[in-house]
């Protein structure tokens, strides 16, 4: 049984249909990761309902977090101009 060759427009067309497939499948993958990783950077830097009663609490979180933020900011830079 051999298979009945395929016309070059045939051929163009499924290839045009794997790589439409392709790419919607790895847009949902990559767009599904991003919004996951945006969503849990967002509930992180939000104060939870029982830090709000402490207003301490609140703002140690707040300063802490910042501070992690600073120090990551600088470390990249420091490690960008000791290493590029």
């Amino acid at each position: 049984m051999s298979k009945r060759p395929q016309s070059d427009q045939d051929r163009r067309d499924d290839a045009l249909r794997s790589l439409e497939r392709v790419q919607a499948e790895s847009e949902t993958v990559a767009g599904s990761t991003f919004v996951r990783m945006a969503k849990r950077a967002q509930g992180h830097f939000e104060a939870s309902d029982q830090d709000q009663h402490d207003p301490m609490e609140v703002w140690g979180t707040r300063i802490g977090r910042a501070a992690g933020l600073v120090f990551a900011v600088g470390l990249l830079i420091y490690l960008a101009i000791t290493y590029l």
